[in-house]
């Protein structure tokens, strides 16, 4: 009887573990963070790297990655001065030399914007926040999903947009600069 539960038990043990190794080998996370390989600069921001982090506070512009994603999971932390800081996280971009929030997805950072559908957690012209989260003055988290024509983005554990569009369909990341002080850290991508 021994015997008979240590094989079954045995059987059971290796009929897990090739589930186990491919739940692994399908969450293969790209770092992106600590250093401009893989990135190029457009504008003039005054990009910089300091204790791993990419940081900001001057001129206009971004990092823009050397490669396109379709299908894409994005987690990475990010840190605004104040309500009044601008950034924004662009996926999807048409044109990687002229970046705007129409020629991209953008998840927004900026607490005060003056139109409020656009504010910090939403998409400017394509998904408001349904929830307000401020994120000046602390470290933040962003986790956007982009799967088909499905876009969710997360801020600080908080679903703010779940929207279908597809205007967009393939094209670099970006992280922006365009006021205040700015701090990435712990960019990673997954590939969907």
């Amino acid at each position: 009887m021994r015997i008979k539960t240590a094989i079954l038990a045995l059987a059971a043990t290796l009929l897990l573990v090739p589930a186990l190794q491919t739940s692994a080998a399908d969450e293969s996370w790209i770092n992106m963070s600590g250093s401009f390989d893989g990135w190029r600069q457009l504008g003039d921001a005054n990009w910089r790297i300091e204790n791993g982090e990419f940081v900001a506070d001057g001129g206009r512009g971004f990092l823009v990655t050397q490669e396109s994603f379709t299908d894409m999971h994005i987690k990475l932390e990010f840190y605004a001065n104040d309500g009044k800081a601008n950034s924004g996280v662009y996926f999807r971009i048409n044109n990687p030399d002229s970046i705007t929030d129409s020629t991209a997805y953008e998840a927004n950072i900026i607490d005060e914007r003056p139109d409020q559908s656009g504010r910090t957690g939403g998409i400017p012209h394509y998904g408001p926040p349904g929830e307000i989260v401020n994120a000046g003055g602390k470290w933040n988290t962003y986790d956007i999903t982009v799967q088909g024509d499905h876009i969710v983005v997360v801020i600080n554990d908080i679903k703010t947009v779940d929207i279908h569009d597809s205007t967009h369909k393939s094209g670099p990341l970006a992280l922006q600069y365009a006021a205040g002080t700015i701090k990435f850290r712990n960019v990673q991508l997954m590939k969907l």
